[in-house]
C-alpha cells in the first residue's frame, strides 16, 4: 500500500461485501465539521463498502431545519436543497475531478470539472444508482457506483485500491426572515479563507480493503 500524500491527514479503509450491503461492518466516518463557522455541526456520518461491482456509499444525516429547494430544473433544486457530496478525482491536480451532489429526494447533480471550477455540466453518469429516505429529524442517502465507471474515470487505477475522494454537506437552514443561510460541512478542513469544495486539500483517501 503507497503512502498518502503528505498533506492528506483523513485516510479510510471500505470493507469488501460478500453478500448485500450490512452496513454495521463498514467504518463509520463521523469528523464532519463546519471548517468555516464557530458552530457545533450536526451529526454526519458516512459509510462505504465495495464488492467485484460496485462501491457502495451511504451519509445519514440529522437536520432539525431540512430546506428542499425549488426549481424548474433538476440543478436549480439540488444547488437550493441540504445535500450531500462526494468528489472523485484521478490525482490531486483535479484535472479532471468528478461531482455527485445528492440531495434528500434522491436527486443527483453529476457534473465534471477541471481546477479551478471550470465546470463541465453536460457530464453524466448514469451508472449512478441512488435512494434516499426522508425520517423525522433525519435524511438517509445511499448509492452505489461501478467499479467499470471509476476505473474508466481513472479514478480507481489499475493495480490500485486507493481512491483520492472528498465527502461533503452543504447545511442550511432558514432565518427569522426566510432567507436562507448557507453552511458547508467537510470531512477535511481545506484551510481555505472561504468555503471552498474545489481545492485538492479538500480531499482524502479511500482505500479498498478485503
Amino acid at each position: 500500500m503507497s503512502s498518502p500524500i503528505p498533506f492528506l491527514t483523513h485516510y479510510s479503509v471500505l470493507r469488501k461485501l460478500t453478500e448485500e450491503p450490512d452496513w454495521s461492518a463498514a467504518n463509520c466516518l463521523k469528523d464532519f465539521h463546519f471548517p468555516w463557522e464557530r458552530t457545533s455541526p450536526p451529526l454526519t456520518e458516512f459509510r462505504a463498502l465495495w464488492d467485484d461491482e460496485r462501491l457502495y456509499f451511504r451519509f445519514d444525516c440529522v437536520d432539525e431545519d431540512l430546506v428542499l429547494g425549488a426549481g424548474e430544473t433538476l440543478k436549480e433544486r439540488v444547488l437550493a436543497s441540504d445535500r450531500v457530496e462526494i468528489f472523485f478525482a484521478p490525482d490531486l491536480s483535479l484535472n479532471p475531478y468528478y461531482a455527485f451532489e445528492m440531495s434528500p429526494r434522491a436527486e443527483a447533480l453529476v457534473y465534471a470539472a477541471r481546477f479551478y471550477r471550470e465546470m463541465d455540466w453536460d457530464w453524466s453518469c448514469p451508472e449512478l444508482q441512488l435512494k434516499s429516505e426522508i425520517k423525522g429529524s433525519r435524511y438517509q442517502v445511499e448509492g452505489s457506483l461501478p467499479l467499470m465507471t471509476l476505473r474508466a474515470l481513472n479514478v480507481l487505477k489499475p493495480g490500485s485500491r486507493e481512491l483520492h475522494a472528498g465527502l461533503y454537506r452543504a447545511e442550511f437552514s432558514q432565518r427569522a426572515d426566510a432567507s436562507i443561510h448557507s453552511g458547508w460541512m467537510a470531512w477535511i478542513n481545506p484551510h481555505t479563507e472561504r468555503p471552498d469544495f474545489h481545492v485538492p486539500a479538500s480531499f482524502g483517501i479511500l482505500e479498498l480493503m478485503d
